[in-house]
C-alpha cells in the first residue's frame, strides 16, 4: 500500500477507500438495524458486492475536483507545506462530510427503511419543519460533536498518506488523472439506481445501493415509487374500482383493457366553439377574496364580477405549487407523489386538455409572462396540445413594467389580446391557458394602477392582479370576439400550505369564476369541487364530443349526484376529501383519516371509512399504475 500511496495520485486512491470504508460499514449498521429484512446468504452477499460497486462510482465523482488539482498543480510545490496544508484540510472536510452522510442514512433508514430517494430531496423544500423536526427528535449538537470526534481520529490515522510524494512530468499526470476521470464518465453515460435492483426483497435493494447515489438519483428522477411506500390494494382490484368511479357519470368506456380509462363523452347539445381564456392566477387563496370572507378589498372587481358568472364556491387545488396546479388544469390527473408530471421525464404526449381543443379545430396556447423553461413549462406545454409564449416571445416595447418573475399581468394580458385578434381574423377559435406572476414575491407592479404603492406586500400584489383582470376584460368588451368567450378565472395554489395537519384543507380552498356574459347564466355551485374537474366541466359547458382519459368529472352533469371530492398533496401526503371525512395517505403506508367540522377544522378520527380509504387507494395507486403502463407501452420494443 505505502508503493501504491507513493504515486502522483496517492490521495485519490486514499479517498477510494475512505468512501468505500466509510459506505460498508454504514451498510453494515442498515442491516443490523433491518430486523424484519429476512435476508438469505445470496441477498447479503448480493448487496454487500453491489453495493461496492456503487462505492466506488460514488468515490469516482468525488475525486472529480481533486484529480484535476493534481493534474494541474506544479510539481514543484508537491513537497511544500502549502499542499499538505490544502490536502489536508480537504481531506478533513471531505471525512467529515461523509460521516454526517453515514449519521444522516441511519436516521432516514430508521424512519423509512430505505436509502435516500425522493423524500430526502423533498427535505430541501420543506426546510423549516425538517429542520424543526430533527432539532426536535434527536440530540442534534451531541451528534455532530460525535461526528467531530470521530472525523479527528480518523483523519489522524490517514494523514501520513495525504501529502504527494512524486517527481512525476505533467504528461504522466494527465495520462494517469485521464484514465481515473473514465469512471465518472462511463459511470454517468452506462449506469442508473436500477442496478442496484437485484433480489425480491426490497431490504437487500436498498443494502445494494448508495444513499449519496441515490439522493442524486432521486433529485434527477422526480418521483417518488408509490407501490413501495403507500398503502396498497390489489392492482386488479385498484383498476377496476377506479373505472367504476371514472364511470360514474354514466359515460361508457371506449376499450375493455383495464388499462385503458378512455370514455366516449357525448355533449348536452350542438357544440359551442366559443373562445376560451383560461387565466391562472398565481397564489390566489380564496381567502383574499371578498365573496369569501375578506375584509381586506383587494379583490374588488372579481367579487363584483363572480356575481355575474358561475362561482363554485367549494373548489381545492391539487397542490401548493404552481407546476402541480398546471398539471391538474390542463391533465386532470390526481397529484401523486413526488414532483408532477410537469416536471418529470416521459411527460410527452399526455391526454390534456390542449390536444381536446386542438382536436376540436382551436388555436391553442400557454401564456407566461416569465421565462418558461422554469419549472419545465415550455417543454411540457410544447408537448402537450400547446403553442408557447412566454417573456421571450412578447415584444420589449410591449413591457411596462417587469420584474425577476416576468412581465406585468398587464403586459401579458396584452399579448393575449393580441394573439386572439390573430386567431380572430384568422376565422379560428381560441383556447389560451395564462399563467400569471405578479402575485409573488417581491410584489412589486406597476405604479399608480392601484392605491397600494409598489412593492406592496401580498394584499398589494392581489389587488394588482384584481386590476390587471379588470383593465383586460374590459378591453376585451371591445371586441368583436368578446360576446363569444368564455373567461375563465382559477388559482394555481394558495398563498400558503403550512398549517397544524401536514395537510390542512384550508390551505387548498381556491376560487374559480367562468364569466361570459351571453352564454353562462350567473349562479353558485356549492358542492365539493377539485381542480381536476375543471377541464371536464369546461369542455361540458362547451357540450364537446371527445374521447375522455381525464380523471376529473364534468360535475355540471345532470348524471352526477353532486357529492363532490376533492384531491390534494404535498409531494409526500396525498389526500382524498369526500363529504366530511379526509383520508390521508402517508409514506410508510399509513393511513390517518380527519372530520372536517366548521371553516374546514380538522379532528383525527381513529377509525377511518373503510370505503374512502379505497377511493383514495383507487385514484393515487391506479393513477400510478397507469403512467407506468403507459411508459412499459411506449418502451416496449415494436413489431
Amino acid at each position: 500500500m505505502t508503493k501504491l500511496l507513493s504515486r502522483p495520485f496517492s490521495p485519490v486512491y486514499l479517498l477510494y477507500v475512505l468512501i468505500a470504508l466509510i459506505a460498508t460499514l454504514t451498510r453494515v449498521a442498515l442491516l443490523l438495524q433491518s430486523s424484519n429484512a429476512d435476508l438469505t446468504l445470496w441477498d447479503t452477499l448480493g448487496a454487500f458486492a453491489l453495493g461496492l460497486g456503487y462505492d466506488i462510482i460514488v468515490a469516482g465523482y468525488f475525486s472529480i475536483p481533486l484529480i484535476l488539482y493534481l493534474i494541474l498543480f506544479p510539481r514543484r510545490f508537491s513537497q511544500r507545506p502549502a499542499q499538505r496544508l490544502i490536502l489536508s484540510i480537504g481531506f478533513f472536510v471531505t471525512i467529515y462530510l461523509l460521516l454526517f452522510v453515514a449519521v444522516a442514512e441511519w436516521v432516514f433508514w430508521e424512519e423509512f427503511e430505505s436509502r435516500f430517494n425522493f423524500i430526502a430531496v423533498d427535505y430541501l423544500v420543506y426546510t423549516n419543519e425538517v429542520l424543526g423536526n430533527i432539532w426536535e427528535s434527536y440530540p442534534v449538537v451531541s451528534l455532530l460533536g460525535a461526528v467531530g470526534i470521530a472525523t479527528l481520529a480518523l483523519f489522524l490515522r490517514v494523514r501520513r498518506w495525504i501529502p504527494v510524494r512524486t517527481t512525476a512530468s505533467f504528461r504522466k499526470r494527465l495520462l494517469e488523472g485521464s484514465l481515473l476521470l473514465l469512471l465518472p464518465i462511463l459511470a454517468t453515460l452506462g449506469i442508473d439506481a436500477s442496478g442496484s435492483t437485484f433480489s425480491a426483497n426490497r431490504y437487500a435493494n436498498e443494502l445494494a445501493s448508495n444513499g449519496i447515489y441515490t439522493f442524486f438519483a432521486a433529485f434527477r428522477s422526480n418521483e417518488i415509487d408509490y407501490n413501495r411506500y403507500y398503502a396498497l390494494g390489489k392492482e386488479d382490484q385498484v383498476i377496476k374500482h377506479l373505472r367504476s368511479l371514472l364511470a360514474d357519470s354514466g359515460t361508457k368506456f371506449s376499450s375493455t383493457d383495464p388499462y385503458d380509462i378512455s370514455r366516449e363523452i357525448v355533449g348536452r347539445g350542438p357544440e359551442k366553439h366559443l373562445n376560451v381564456i383560461l387565466i391562472s392566477v398565481e397564489s390566489l387563496s380564496a381567502e383574499f377574496l371578498g365573496i369569501f370572507g375578506s375584509d381586506n378589498n383587494a379583490t374588488p372587481y372579481l367579487d363584483a364580477i363572480s356575481r355575474e358568472s358561475l362561482l363554485f364556491t367549494r373548489l381545492y387545488a391539487t397542490g401548493t405549487r404552481t407546476d402541480r396546479g398546471l398539471e391538474a388544469i390542463t391533465l386532470s390527473v390526481p397529484p401523486t407523489p413526488g414532483r408532477s408530471l410537469v416536471k418529470r421525464p416521459n411527460n410527452e404526449n399526455l391526454f390534456s386538455i390542449g390536444q381536446v381543443f386542438r382536436e376540436h379545430g382551436y388555436r391553442t396556447e400557454f401564456l407566461y409572462g416569465g421565462y418558461g423553461y422554469f419549472d419545465n413549462m415550455n417543454y411540457f406545454f410544447a408537448n402537450n396540445g400547446f403553442d408557447v409564449v412566454d417573456r421571450n416571445q412578447i415584444p420589449a416595447n410591449k413591457v411596462h413594467f417587469a420584474n425577476a418573475w416576468g412581465v406585468a399581468d398587464e403586459d401579458l394580458f396584452t399579448q393575449t389580446i393580441q394573439d386572439v385578434d390573430t386567431a380572430y381574423t384568422n376565422h379560428q377559435p381560441f383556447f389560451g391557458l395564462v399563467m400569471t406572476t405578479s402575485n409573488h414575491r417581491p410584489y412589486t407592479y406597476p405604479d399608480g394602477r392601484i392605491d397600494i404603492p409598489s412593492p406592496g406586500g401580498r394584499m398589494g400584489a392581489v389587488k394588482y392582479t384584481d386590476y390587471a383582470i379588470h383593465d383586460f376584460i374590459e378591453r376585451a368588451r371591445s371586441k368583436p370576439w368578446f360576446d363569444d368567450t368564455i373567461f375563465v378565472v382559477i388559482a394555481d395554489h394558495c398563498a400558503k400550505s403550512a398549517g397544524k395537519e401536514d395537510l390542512t384543507v384550508t390551505q387548498y380552498h381556491i376560487p374559480l369564476i367562468m364569466y361570459s356574459p351571453k352564454h353562462i347564466v350567473p349562479s353558485t355551485f356549492e358542492s365539493l369541487t377539485s381542480q381536476i374537474d375543471l377541464a371536464p366541466t369546461l369542455l361540458g359547458l362547451l357540450n364537446f364530443n371527445y374521447q375522455s382519459q381525464f380523471f376529473g368529472r364534468d360535475v355540471l352533469a345532470p348524471e352526477q349526484n353532486n357529492t363532490g371530492r376533492a384531491l390534494l398533496g404535498n409531494y409526500q401526503k396525498l389526500g382524498y376529501l369526500k363529504n366530511s371525512e379526509f383520508v390521508v395517505l402517508s409514506p410508510r403506508r399509513q393511513v390517518e383519516s380527519y372530520q372536517i367540522g366548521a371553516q374546514d377544522k380538522q379532528e383525527l378520527l381513529h377509525v377511518p371509512s373503510q370505503s374512502l380509504v379505497e377511493d383514495a387507494i383507487a385514484y393515487y395507486q391506479g393513477a400510478d399504475a397507469l403512467f407506468k403502463h403507459r411508459l412499459e407501452k411506449r418502451q416496449a420494443p415494436g413489431p
